[in-house]
């Protein structure tokens, strides 16, 4: 046999192979010694007299000794699978009997003449023992138990069930026998599912040296580490504190091992990790939803299936010990702090690698940034967006950029249940009272702001708080909340989502929980402000328990507390009384936004906007009068801005005061208001022209 087939890496399995071969050559001379006819055409297709008399006589002979049990050398690839799996020398001999006719083909021949059988072309478990010189009974026998290492780690498999145990054919599965060749792509079966991490991957951010250090010991002794991830960027932590020995790890998606079947793939699993040597990274842990009994067992068999193998599990989720036999070490990584977010933009815009320093960001870039909240891929993926964007437009990368490409990762799941608003106002679209657009700007800046604050200076105020913002805009309808939610969703670069809820409250008990549960989940994957409107109907105030109805009243509140109390997202609830909101979400709250109804300065500046500048305007047009006598909302100003649009439309000629006034008639009996002399004025003699000529 000639080793010229292979490389470097297989040097001595063609030795060990070789070492096969001379055993088979001796079991086949000494078939054909004891063979009346060893050139039978028809042999192994019948049994005759002869062969049964030399079948009773081998059965004395069996018990070959063999001298050929050394180890292999330290290094070698042998060696390597023979630490990963704990296998004894005769387990390896073993291996390589059944891994020999998948190496050259002449040893399917002569397996299918010392089987008796020519179309038996793999070794049998009895000729594997005979040729190996172990018993077919007692120790031989065990080494082909289901809790044998070559049969429990999934390198060798035993076909036709059927049949005998001692006929049963041994096979080798491809990937084992391509790893010991010198292949290193994991197993096709995981494709999709896993991936080894590029070679000399590393940490996700400068200043990262320690915690990569700690991790790494951490795992160096095959134990489980879980990392609560605070920063989205905990699997690249990972992946650089296994890599740092030289054999990039085994990364794992948990979303697709949840969408597997299980069984199968985590054997599957395994045994690569302990091919490559490396470790493993589990992640995110949120998308395993382990949390479902089906995903918990799933994870459990996981982790027995990987003991000893070191593994990182991540994931915002706390760690819960049905999860697993053993218990995890627990690291905390924090958000990163405002100027390495702003580092690593500034590499992924710039496209520099990790070794090299990169430009830092403009103050406007930065300030745009600053509120995100991506994980390493999403930020490389909006950067690589935003950038392609301002290169087709030969020009900067500049805040729209990034803003437009964050907004393009955020996940669709959320929008299944709000509705998705992109934000297309602005600050100059406002009309305001000072303190309520101060608070609007506070909210900004604690959106911005909050990991410095609560992170890096540690200023989180306990009770199991997250890292949220939470506002409330009190006031009548229709005086600019929902439109002020979107002007701060703009400023930060965010969209807006509004929770319909009609999609999320439910007549059946518990169900509304369930349905406000996954908005929560689903908001924590995106970039986005949450926007309960007419929250009051959601955040009502508890009463006193008199029936079940009452008491599950309640019970919704309080979920609804401890819900918001941890969410890490930014949200706003609109209320028109701020009264009706319990008290103890009133504690809660980082930002209270009054909207009173607008004086006349201010209905006179809203007029004018709701208009806008395209709307040809009559002579007699006259904002100061509308102004001064019609107390309306902004809400209701632009509704009579459109009608009188449409009113003016029909006629073709500009907008005049007649259209004006009959769309304010019109919205005063939407809302049930009196139609008055006092308020109207000369105008309430031409409404009957309104609509015509």
């Amino acid at each position: 046999m000639s080793r010229s087939r292979a490389g470097a890496p297989a040097d001595h399995l063609w030795e060990r192979l070789h070492r096969v071969e001379q055993r088979v050559r001796t079991a086949v001379q000494e078939r054909r010694a004891a063979d009346p006819d060893p050139d039978d055409p028809y042999r192994g297709q019948y049994l005759g007299p002869e062969a049964v008399e030399r079948i009773l006589a081998a059965s004395a002979a069996r018990g070959r000794s063999d001298e050929n049990t050394d180890p292999p050398p330290p290094g070698s690839r042998l060696a390597r699978l023979c630490a990963a799996f704990g296998l004894l020398p005769v387990d390896l001999d073993l291996l390589l009997v059944a891994l020999a006719p998948d190496l050259d083909t002449r040893f399917e021949q002569l397996y299918g003449y010392l089987n008796d059988d020519l179309t038996q072309r793999r070794a049998t478990i009895g000729l594997a023992l005979d040729l190996c010189g172990l018993p077919a009974a007692g120790a031989g026998r065990l080494r082909f138990s289901a809790r044998a290492p070559l049969i429990a780690a999934g390198l060798l498999e035993i076909t036709e069930p059927e049949r005998p145990l001692l006929s049963r054919a041994l096979r080798v599965p491809d990937r084992v026998a391509a790893h010991l060749l010198g292949d290193d792509e994991p197993d096709d079966a995981l494709a999709g599912l896993a991936r080894r991490a590029a070679p000399g991957a590393a940490a996700p951010a400068s200043g990262t040296a320690e915690p990569v250090d700690r991790l790494r010991a951490l795992a160096a002794d095959g134990g489980l580490v879980h990392l609560l991830d605070r920063s989205g960027h905990a699997g690249p932590l990972a992946v650089a504190a296994l890599a740092a020995d030289g054999r990039p790890p085994l990364v794992v998606d948990a979303a697709a091992l949840a969408a597997r079947p299980p069984g199968a793939v985590v054997r599957v699993l395994a045994r690569e990790a302990r091919l490559g040597g490396s470790g493993v990274v589990l992640g995110p842990l949120d998308r395993l939803e382990p949390e479902r009994p089906e995903r918990a067992a799933l994870l459990r068999e996981l982790c027995a299936a990987l003991a000893g193998v070191p593994l990182i599990v991540h994931g915002p989720q706390v760690w819960d010990p049905a999860w697993a036999d053993e218990s995890p070490v627990v690291v905390t990584v924090p958000p990163p702090e405002a100027h390495g977010l702003a580092e690593q933009w500034a590499r992924a815009l710039g496209g520099v690698p990790e070794e090299d320093e990169p430009k830092p960001l403009s103050e406007e870039l930065a300030q745009a940034v600053a509120a995100y909240r991506l994980d390493r891929e999403k930020l490389r993926r909006a950067a690589t967006v935003a950038a392609r964007t301002a290169a087709a437009e030969r020009r900067p990368v500049c805040a729209d950029d990034v803003r437009a490409a964050v907004r393009a990762q955020n996940a669709a799941g959320l929008a299944r249940l709000a509705r998705r608003i992109e934000p297309g106002v602005g600050w100059s679209d406002l009309v305001l009272p000072p303190p309520t657009e101060a608070r609007l700007r506070e909210l900004v800046l604690r959106a911005r702001h909050r990991d410095q604050v609560l992170g890096q200076w540690r200023m989180r105020p306990g009770g199991g708080r997250g890292n949220g913002v939470i506002a409330l805009f009190a006031g009548e309808s229709g005086t600019g909340k929902t439109m002020s939610a979107e002007v701060v969703a703009a400023e930060l670069g965010m969209e807006l989502y509004v929770v319909e809820l009609s999609t999320v409250v439910d007549k059946y008990i518990g169900e509304t929980e369930k349905n406000l549960e996954r908005v929560f989940t689903e908001a924590a994957q995106v970039n986005g402000v949450l926007l309960f409107d007419e929250a009051d109907a959601l955040f009502g105030k508890r009463s006193k328990v008199e029936d079940a109805h009452d008491r599950h009243a309640n019970l919704e509140t309080a979920y609804l507390l401890q819900r918001m109390e941890s969410f890490e997202g930014i949200a706003v609830l609109t209320s028109n009384l701020r009264a009706n909101l319990d008290d103890a979400f009133t504690r809660r709250l980082d930002v209270i936004a009054e909207f009173p109804l607008p004086d006349e300065a201010q209905r006179r500046l809203l007029w004018d906007r709701c208009l806008g500048p395209w709307l040809p305007r009559g002579d007699d047009l006259d904002l100061d009068f509308c102004a001064r006598s019609f107390e309306l909302t902004g809400g209701s100003i632009r509704a009579c801005a459109v009608s009188a649009a449409y009113l003016a439309a029909g006629t073709g000629a500009p907008l005049g005061m007649a259209q004006l006034v009959a769309a304010v008639v019109g919205e005063y009996r939407k809302l049930g208001r009196l139609v008055l002399e006092s308020e109207f004025g000369p105008w309430l003699g031409v409404l009957g022209d309104a609509g015509h000529g």
